[in-house]
């Protein structure tokens, strides 16, 4: 099933910039209603709504009647009339999905716009003044606030440059005092490492100095064992070879000599 009763819609466009840059708010009263006389609209319908609420519909087509009431918007004065609104609406709706011939309406995907009211029906050629002045008077200071916005933001944009190059100038003085302090600690460290390399290698060769007197004491206790060792070799070849046989004839000797005697 589709509805195809009329609905009535609230289309409100607030501060839209119109043609002359005057923001400005607009609550219109759109009625609408699908095409139920032609077949091919009424199709085309049926593809978009069929089985939706009168509530959905109606929540579709205010979307789409509000997009295009701000684009109206935009290409208008504020002293437009209504009818000329109404025909800017009908003039930018979409195509339609199907066209009947003679239909006047330019219908917005199968749904036709009976009426469009909104509230510059009320404005007269006094109010219209009052708007144009108004628009004249907001343009001036819409300008005038422009050119203080122009010359505080150069102003903050000079600032920010000062403020800039001032922290460039701290950050290269905090780099550089940085550096020094690092040069300083690693020529300190490099001091200290060298300082202990030479300490080592003073140790170290205290060291070798040491292990080679041991070596030598020891070298030299070994020449003096030997040497004892070849003196007692000595003495008891000595004595094998000279006293015991001097010895054996001496003793020789004693008994021949008693003998005789």
């Amino acid at each position: 099933r589709i509805s195809l009763n009329t609905l009535t819609l609230p289309v409100r466009s607030e501060k839209v910039y119109t043609r002359h840059g005057v923001p400005i708010s607009v609550t219109g009263i759109a009625q609408v209603k699908i095409q139920g006389q032609n077949k091919e609209m009424l199709a085309a319908a049926c593809q978009m709504f069929l089985g939706k609420s009168e509530s959905e519909i109606g929540q579709i087509a205010l979307e789409t009647l509000e997009g295009h009431q701000r684009a109206i918007m935009a290409h208008m004065t504020v002293e437009v009339r209504l009818g000329e609104s109404h025909a800017h609406l009908r003039g930018h709706a979409p195509p339609r999905t199907a066209t009947p011939k003679g239909n006047p309406t330019n219908p917005l995907l199968g749904i036709v716009c009976v009426p469009m009211q909104d509230y510059l029906r009320s404005l007269g050629k006094g109010r219209t003044a009052q708007v144009q002045r108004d628009a004249r008077v907001g343009e001036a200071e819409a300008k005038r606030d422009a050119g203080i916005r122009e010359a505080r933001a150069r102003q903050e944009q000079v600032s920010a440059q000062l403020l800039s190059e001032e922290a460039t100038a701290r950050a290269q003085r905090d780099f550089q005092v940085a550096q020094a302090e690092c040069d300083g600690a690693v020529s300190a460290r490099r001091a200290t490492a060298e300082l202990a390399f030479q300490l080592q290698a003073a140790r170290s060769q205290q060291a070798i100095a040491a292990q080679r007197g041991e070596v030598s004491l020891v070298e030299r206790a070994q020449r003096v064992q030997l040497q004892e060792q070849e003196v007692g070799r000595r003495r008891q070849e000595l004595e094998a070879t000279v006293r015991k046989p001097a010895e054996a004839e001496r003793y020789r000797l004693e008994r021949l000599a008693e003998a005789h005697r």
